[in-house]
C-alpha cells in the first residue's frame, strides 16, 4: 500500500493496487453508486439534455437512510420550506455528480485492467490519472468515507475505541478500511500539490 505519487515528467498521478486494493475500491464506489442510483435517482438516458437541465421535481424531503443525510444535509435548519426548494433544485444534480464521480474510480480500474471478476493472486493495477481525474476520485473518496464513518458512527476522537477492538471484530475491519481510504485521500491530495 503505497498510495499516490506525482510522476515527474507526465505530472500526472499514479499509484500502484494489488488486485484486492482495487477489487475493494471498485467495491466500495460500487455501493455508493447504488445507494445513490435510488428510485428517484435514475437518469433517464433517453431524456432530451435541455429538458433534464430545466427539471426541478428533485425531492422535497431529508433523505431517510443516513448516509444520504449526511451526504445531502439540510441547507436551512431553521426553515423547513427553504430547505425543501432548496433540496428540490440541488439534490438530483448533486446525486448525479456523486455517482458519476465513483463509477470513474469503478472505470479507471477496468481501464487498468482489473477484471470484472478477481480470481488471480499477486494481480497489480497501475493507475494514473490526469489531474480532473485525480479531483474526481478525492471527491468519491470523500463520499465514502463519508458512508462508512457514519454507517460505522465514527466520531471525532474515538480512536480509542477502534483501536482496542480485536482484529477478528467485523467493525475492526471496516474501520481499517475507513482509515485506508482516509490515507488514499490524504496520499492523492499531497500529490495534487507537489
Amino acid at each position: 500500500m503505497s498510495g499516490f505519487t506525482r510522476h515527474r515528467r507526465s505530472r500526472r498521478v499514479i499509484a500502484t493496487f494489488s488486485g484486492f486494493e482495487a477489487d475493494l475500491l471498485r467495491s466500495l464506489a460500487g455501493q455508493v453508486v447504488e445507494l445513490l442510483r435510488n428510485e428517484s435517482a435514475i437518469p433517464d438516458e433517453d431524456r432530451d439534455p435541455l429538458e433534464a437541465l430545466m427539471d426541478f421535481s428533485g425531492p422535497t424531503t431529508e433523505p431517510e437512510d443516513p448516509v444520504l443525510l449526511r451526504l445531502f444535509p439540510t441547507a436551512y435548519a431553521d426553515d423547513a420550506e427553504a430547505a425543501s426548494e432548496f433540496r428540490r433544485f440541488t439534490e438530483g444534480s448533486l446525486r448525479d455528480g456523486k455517482a458519476r464521480a465513483a463509477s470513474s474510480i469503478i472505470d479507471h480500474l477496468q481501464d487498468a485492467g482489473l477484471p470484472p471478476q478477481l480470481e488471480e493472486n499477486g494481480l497489480m493495477i497501475d493507475v494514473e490519472l490526469d489531474e480532473a481525474a485525480a479531483e474526481t476520485w478525492l471527491r468519491a473518496f470523500n463520499d465514502i468515507r463519508l458512508a462508512l464513518a457514519t454507517r460505522l458512527g465514527v466520531e471525532e476522537g474515538d480512536e480509542e475505541y477502534w483501536y482496542s477492538l480485536p482484529d477478528e471484530d467485523p467493525r475492526a475491519q471496516a474501520h481499517d478500511i475507513y482509515e485506508w481510504i482516509g490515507y488514499l485521500q490524504e496520499t492523492l491530495v499531497r500529490a495534487l500539490t507537489r
